[in-house]
């Protein structure tokens, strides 16, 4: 919203100088948001001029220049430049008549763009000044001749007049921006009074300074809204006022032309500048109609099937069902709240009006406003809610201004329905405010604060009954009416105080071990990145767990992802079209960010995300039953069963790890990220949370494989499968323009955290001295070496502190099919020094139970 500062002076006192700046302050003291100051940017001397004498003179080009005798002074006195009271200047519009006052730019002005004023030879003249045009002096979008005084009512403005200050050009405008909740500072009024309660000026209502008069000549009006859309009536208020006699010809006034440009809208004709002038004053859209175009009366009513209708700026519009619009005997007329039609429009030859002030349904005209891509001053006005009492004061004042300034007669005709619902009074409790706020307020501060913005108060034996103001429809409740006790009184008053946590009160156990994953991954050389949660179909498919059962290894060898069906959630509304479901898996998300990056030359990645990912049950149907109002509790059987009809939304993390994790160097080389890294981050999320990760070896649709591994914890029932890490599959990793190597691992965090304990120990440090062995052992190539590490781990015993692979080899000396695994053991007691002996028998108990279960043999 912009505010023209000599309009917002006439309805609250401003301090002789208050600057732009100033006022800004004072309203972001109050909760408006501060924007830009709008000025006319031009510098004088700009005078106005009087056109004695012109020559046409035609160019070798074909255009035709004037050159114009233009006096700027009067008399013989000198210019304001200094110069001749008569200037030579040439001019290419033909709009004028010797004797027209005119705008004269005179050496040494400055108007906008910025665009320098001096004498310059042009056309074999040298002119001396320039005849300015309305959109050279930023006052609109004219510029077809030269902006002619007697066109704005001005041509008996003396000859050298400053006419700066003659059209307003000096004035200034603060813009704010207007939050949703905050429709009624969509005014001049609206600003005002909130200057007021920032600076405790007076406040003069525009609204009181209307004078209004009953119409005795009903004009047939009908609201009819038989299907209202949500439960909500498309129209509560419709007042019309008729204006007869109006003179088409009439210029619009140069003041109200100026406000309107700082306010950032052009000027049309009179008497739409009028409708317009009086919307940004009292913040109450309006539109006239040329009455003489209206068949019969006015109904307002829901468009029907199939209708259609053409709007000012004469696209012809298909209508909604839910579309409200302002129709006659003729058919659709306008679009209710939004924009009129084009057979009503106020044109050229218009001379009785009538005058339209009516209160739309907010989310009714915001649905069209949007349906239709046709934002409008109007509809911004009415979506954020305006005060239903203002519109016969609106209509009375836009009748008032076309009497005064186009020469028309106020008729009796007209009309009023008001079926809005009057505010509801609202229950504030004593001390509920200081209780809500932190700050202790006297009973005189919320009194005053309360009937500073309009409330009407009254004394219940506990506390105050508030009746808001039919300008706030935002006040619903004692919170909001606490925050504008806050605001009105200043929020510079609260004190800035930390509160004292109660005790026992802290981080969940959950929230500890989310933040210690984050924590160790970032540590360890991870960057966190956050992805948006939607994808498409074919990622979800593709990198659900559950596509992990159905994997068909053989075809992924061959560069084939087979993919599972998997159930998934459908936005209703996608951001993109291309991305309509709700992610299954964080690892798209990554990859997509791994591509930006490396398409901007980032080719070393290690990325993560920790986040919700959304996994349906197959056969339940989510999100079925509808949400009860917000001002309802539902029942413990409706919360239940609202709770049902969210999936499942399991908490887990993911990386992604591209490029090298060591950098080429002098004397060294590069090292590739691979599966071995994202095994790695797995570990130290184990580690974070205490929980032991068993990895085997596994299979996925969009992993590598022979180079994947799917993950588990050991719980009560058995091992559960929380995640899989690996390599992606080539052919994958090429979709997505990465490399061919590209490390990758997810885990269900919600599954491991389920089995974390409350603390983290530490391991006693053995101080007893170890005994180490090698250990070969020969079996099928298609075994898993975990397993085998698994079978010698559990048959060596408690005394065994430590066994890891090697060496894994197939060559000379090896048969086809088989392989040989050479493991590293250390054996430990916790209480004596063992002796070769029992390591040994140690050792070859595990190598038993490795020969049992998969035939393994020592290598000789």
């Amino acid at each position: 919203m912009r505010v023209p500062l000599s309009w917002l002076g006439e309805f609250v006192d401003l301090e002789p100088g208050t600057t732009p700046e100033a006022v800004h302050a004072a309203l972001v003291s109050v909760g408006l948001e501060e924007e830009e100051i709008h000025r006319f940017e031009l510098t004088g001397p700009i005078v106005v001029g009087e056109v004695l004498e012109f020559v046409g003179e035609p160019q070798t080009n074909g255009k035709i220049i004037n050159w114009c005798q233009v006096r700027v002074a009067p008399g013989d006195e000198t210019a304001a430049d200094g110069g001749p009271a008569v200037h030579g200047i040439v001019c290419g519009a033909h709009n004028f008549v010797v004797g027209d006052k005119v705008v004269v730019t005179l050496p040494g002005a400055v108007l906008p763009g910025p665009f320098p004023i001096a004498p310059r030879k042009t056309y074999g003249h040298v002119s001396d000044g320039m005849i300015a045009s309305a959109r050279e002096l930023g006052l609109g979008d004219e510029h077809d001749g030269i902006l002619l005084l007697k066109n704005l009512g001005l041509d008996d403005a003396p000859v050298g007049t400053d006419a700066i200050a003659l059209l307003g050009l000096d004035d200034t405008a603060v813009e704010v921006n207007v939050t949703p909740d905050r429709g009624y500072a969509f005014s001049i009024r609206g600003i005002a009074r909130e200057y007021s309660h920032a600076t405790g000026a007076v406040f003069r209502d525009p609204a009181l300074a209307t004078v209004l008069a009953a119409s005795t000549v009903e004009f047939p009006v009908t609201l009819a809204d038989a299907a209202p859309i949500r439960g909500r009536v498309g129209a509560s208020v419709f007042v019309t006022r008729a204006v007869r006699g109006v003179d088409p010809s009439r210029p619009t006034p140069a003041w109200m032309i100026t406000r309107l440009a700082l306010a950032g809208m052009r000027s049309i004709s009179l008497i739409v500048d009028v409708t317009n002038y009086v919307m940004l004053e009292l913040g109450q859209p309006l539109h006239g109609y040329d009455l003489d175009t209206l068949t019969g009366g006015i109904l307002v009513r829901r468009a029907e099937p199939g209708e259609k209708l053409t709007t000012l700026d004469g696209v012809v519009r298909a209508l909604s069902p839910e579309d409200l619009l302002i129709t006659d005997e003729s058919g659709a007329i306008g679009l209710a709240g939004v924009m009129g039609g084009r057979s009503t429009e106020i044109g050229a030859t218009t001379t009785n009006v009538l005058i339209e002030a009516a209160n739309f349904d907010p989310v009714s005209i915001a649905r069209s406003a949007r349906r239709h891509k046709l934002p409008s001053e109007a509809s911004r006005r009415f979506e954020r809610g305006v005060d239903p009492q203002v519109a016969a004061i609106a209509a009375a004042r836009v009748v008032q201004l076309l009497v005064d300034l186009a020469g028309g007669t106020a008729d009796s005709l007209g009309s009023a329905i008001d079926s809005s619902v009057p505010p509801v009074a609202i229950e504030l409790p004593r001390d509920f405010i200081s209780g809500l706020i932190g700050r202790t307020y006297s009973v005189e501060e919320e009194r005053s604060a309360l009937a500073e913005i309009g409330g009407e108060l009254v004394e219940t034996p506990t506390g105050l009954s508030v009746t808001p103001p039919t300008w706030r429809p935002d006040l619903t409740d004692k919170w909001t009416l606490a925050e504008e006790v806050a605001r009105i009184v200043g929020y510079d008053s609260i004190p800035s105080v930390l509160p004292v946590a109660p005790p026992g009160r802290g981080l969940t156990l959950v929230q500890r071990l989310r933040r210690t994953v984050a924590q160790t991954l970032a540590a360890t050389g991870h960057t966190e990145v956050l992805a948006y949660p939607f994808v498409s179909e074919a990622d979800n498919r593709l990198f659900a767990p559950t596509a992990a059962v159905s994997a068909d290894a053989a075809g992924a060898a061959a560069g084939v992802p087979a993919v599972a069906e998997v159930p998934q959630i459908r936005v209703a509304n996608p951001l993109d079209g291309e991305a309509p479901f709700l992610r299954t898996s964080i690892i798209p998300g990554l990859l997509r960010i791994a591509h930006r990056n490396r398409s901007r030359g980032i080719t070393d990645l290690a990325v993560f995300e920790q986040g919700l990912v959304f996994r349906p049950v197959a056969g339940i149907r989510y999100g079925s039953l509808v949400v009860p109002a917000g001002a309802v509790r539902p029942s413990t059987a409706l919360e239940a069963e609202l709770n049902a009809g969210i999936p499942p939304q399991p908490f887990s993390v993911a990386v992604v790890l591209t490029g090298n994790t060591v950098r080429h160097q002098p004397g060294r080389a590069p090292v590739a990220a691979g599966w071995q890294d994202a095994l790695t981050a797995v570990q130290q999320v184990a580690l974070a949370t205490g929980v032991p990760i068993v990895v085997r070896q596994g299979a996925h649709p969009a992993m590598h494989p022979g180079r994947t591994a799917e993950l588990f914890v050991a719980t009560p029932a058995g091992d559960l499968s929380v995640g899989f890490a690996g390599e992606l599959l080539p052919a994958v990793a090429a979709e997505f323009d990465l490399p061919a190597v590209v490390g990758v691992a997810e885990i269900t965090l919600s599954d491991v955290f389920a089995q974390a304990g409350a603390d983290l120990h530490a391991a006693p440090i053995k101080t007893m001295p170890a005994a180490t062995q090698d250990l070969s052992l020969v079996v099928s190539a298609a075994v898993p070496a975990a397993e085998v590490l698994a079978a010698v781990s559990e048959g060596a015993g408690a005394l065994l502190d430590h066994i890891e692979l090697v060496d894994d080899y197939r060559g000379t000396g090896i048969e086809p099919g088989l392989k040989s695994l050479t493991f590293a053991l250390r054996f430990r007691a916790a209480d004596r020094t063992l002796t070769a002996a029992e390591a040994s028998d140690a050792k070859l108990a595990g190598v038993a139970v490795a020969a049992a279960r998969f035939d393994a043999t020592l290598r000789e």
